[in-house]
């Protein structure tokens, strides 16, 4: 049974990839999803806001040391402080990981404005990292700024990293586009060498109690593998760059679904937080059953054979399904 895919240009021995969580800040426990046979680890992100406070914070340092006497040291961040900013933690992160493990480590990085936060791909790809996740979250609540100039964003921030690097550069943004399909192959074009769908999107919640905004935060359950699973459905035929799944990804049945849809790697987070690394043994071992009942050789072979150009009814996957679904609605179904 051959389990071996391709994603981003790398040879992954099975399509089980950890994704970005905070699992990715412990080398043991990344040691011990490569034992339990996961193919990759995309690392936690490094956020804009870190890289951009931090720099704000050493030009303050380096600027007061010059204005004043020369022997006034003490405005230089001691050597300690340094090892303590979060961006320089996090290549120390990829270099460690990159010792301690002979998966491919994905670094990700998280912005949305301009700025020279999109440098640090360099950084990272100068730490060992073996591609980086460009994770774009971005709430357009602005009503002035119009769709065009929000693609544009996501346009911009890939080229700059691309531009910047040479290791290759997927991108993980959420489905609320007007025209999904359009976006996804203007970042194709742009160079995206893949699309991670979906990213999820945390929702704020409002405390009664004290009349404030809370955050909140639920681990996926299966039953949101829908929405990723449509979209590589419908995409595969039309992109020819790679597609990682995530969200909703908790059973060998939903990485199987996901591989005939057409995805390359199903990434996987809220399984391994509530579960561990050691869930996903029974994970492969499911599927290689269900693949030899199925008379299946291979993940190659499985890949996009329930994609919109393989299905018979490939309407199923757009309005024709909702159609469907509502007309054949029963109360009688729900008793």
């Amino acid at each position: 049974m051959n389990f071996e895919t391709e994603y981003l240009g790398l040879s992954l021995k099975n399509p089980l990839v950890a994704s970005a969580s905070p699992l990715s800040s412990n080398v043991d426990t990344v040691k011990k999803l490569e034992d339990a046979g996961v193919s990759a680890v995309v690392m936690y992100s490094l956020f804009e806001e870190q890289i951009t406070a931090e720099n704000k914070a050493l030009d303050h340092y380096l600027s007061t040391s010059g204005e004043s006497y020369a022997e006034a040291t003490s405005y230089f961040p001691k050597p300690t402080e340094y090892h303590n900013l979060h961006a320089e933690e996090y290549l120390e992160q990829i270099k460690t990981l990159k010792d301690a493990v002979d998966i491919p480590v994905i670094a990700s990085i998280n912005g949305i404005s301009k700025g020279g936060w999109t440098s640090y791909a360099k950084k990272m790809e100068e730490a060992g990292a073996d591609a980086i996740e460009l994770n774009v979250y971005y709430i357009a609540g602005d009503p002035q700024i119009t769709s065009a100039e929000v693609e544009q964003r996501y346009i911009d921030d890939l080229q700059a990293v691309k531009g910047s690097v040479e290791i290759p550069v997927s991108v993980k943004l959420g489905p609320y586009f007007s025209s999904f399909g359009n976006m996804a192959v203007r970042l194709q074009e742009a160079g995206a060498d893949g699309l991670v769908l979906f990213n999820r999107f945390y929702q704020p919640d409002f405390n009664l109690e004290d009349l404030e905004v809370e955050t909140s935060l639920e681990l996926s359950s299966s039953f949101e593998k829908r929405l990723p699973l449509r979209w590589i459905a419908m995409l595969r035929p039309h992109l020819s760059c790679s597609l990682a799944a995530t969200t909703g990804i908790h059973t060998a049945h939903d990485v199987i679904k996901m591989t005939l849809a057409g995805a390359d790697v199903a990434m996987m987070a809220s399984v391994l937080l509530l579960k561990g690394p050691g869930v996903l043994v029974p994970i492969l071992n499911e599927m290689k059953l269900w693949m030899e009942e199925k008379e299946y050789i291979s993940i190659e072979e499985m890949k996009g054979a329930m994609s919109s150009a393989s299905v018979a009814d490939p309407s199923a996957f757009e309005r024709a399904n909702y159609i469907k679904v509502l007309q054949g609605f029963s109360l009688n179904d729900f008793k």
